[in-house]
């Protein structure tokens, strides 16, 4: 799997991160550092205990990150569940995560077979 058929398969805009990093090597660092960041593990912990403006501050970190790696899919669920939390609960909140966690799966699943192969 190339990059680009990485991106693809998350939902995200190869040609736009290009454009912004202009360096396939740059791109590929900060790709494979995506999984390491704590953000998402903190979402779901926050939502769980109820901690919503931990939560708001952790949606937020990771609608930043998709916004400038271009993941596209995420970036867009993850926006909208962070101005859900913004001022606290509201019952949206609950199935926005939902979507949150699918899209993040499928953002993760693309980096782990990306990696998978680059290292094989």
């Amino acid at each position: 799997m190339t990059l680009q058929e990485c991106y693809a398969a998350m939902g995200g805009s190869y040609d736009e991160v290009i454009g912004r990093l202009r360096s396939e090597r740059l791109v590929q660092k900060f790709v494979l550092k995506f999984l390491a960041d704590g953000s998402y593990q903190l979402l779901c912990s926050s939502m769980e205990s109820q901690d919503y403006p931990e939560a708001f501050r952790a949606a937020h970190t990771i609608k930043g990150m998709c916004q400038n790696l271009s993941f596209t899919v995420l970036g867009r669920s993850s926006s909208t569940l962070a101005e859900a939390l913004r001022n606290g609960y509201t019952p949206e909140a609950d199935p926005l995560l939902e979507q949150v966690k699918a899209d993040y799966a499928s953002t993760a699943q693309a980096i782990q077979t990306f990696q998978a192969e680059m290292e094989a």
